[in-house]
């Protein structure tokens, strides 16, 4: 079982940055499929950004794509999320999850209910 912590959320000002993390506890020696999630009141949940941990390929939603980087960090055992010139649109509760994975176009084929772990969710609010 992998269990998932996240944090860095919080408020900021349309055009600012924010960097949420992770902490990942799990079989280091399994490949997974990491991912961003969020979910706004009345919408689903949707996937912002992906990795594979087997060779650190990632992949955006199109909403995201050039603003936001997801990154590993091995050392610390952390998943994390770089949110650059953030838009109020962006405002969600963000959640990291995990799901075991082969390669990173696998990973991209996964759906919502294929992820096995969660984290609580962070906040994100991005006012204008």
């Amino acid at each position: 079982q992998v269990q998932l912590v996240e944090s860095g959320g919080g408020s900021v000002q349309a055009g600012g940055s924010l960097r949420l993390s992770c902490a990942i506890s799990r079989n280091t020696f399994t490949t997974y499929c990491m991912a961003w999630f969020r979910q706004s009141p009345g919408k689903e949940r949707e996937r912002v950004a992906l990795l594979f941990t087997g060779d650190d390929s990632s992949y955006y939603d199109d909403s995201v794509q050039g603003r936001f980087t997801i990154s590993q960090d091995k050392a610390k055992n952390t998943l994390d999320l770089q949110m650059n010139s953030l838009e109020p649109a962006d405002t969600a509760m963000y959640y990291c999850a995990s799901a075991f994975g082969f390669s990173g176009s696998w990973c991209d084929s996964r759906t919502i209910s294929q992820y096995d772990d969660w984290g609580q969710g962070t906040q994100v609010t991005v006012s204008s």
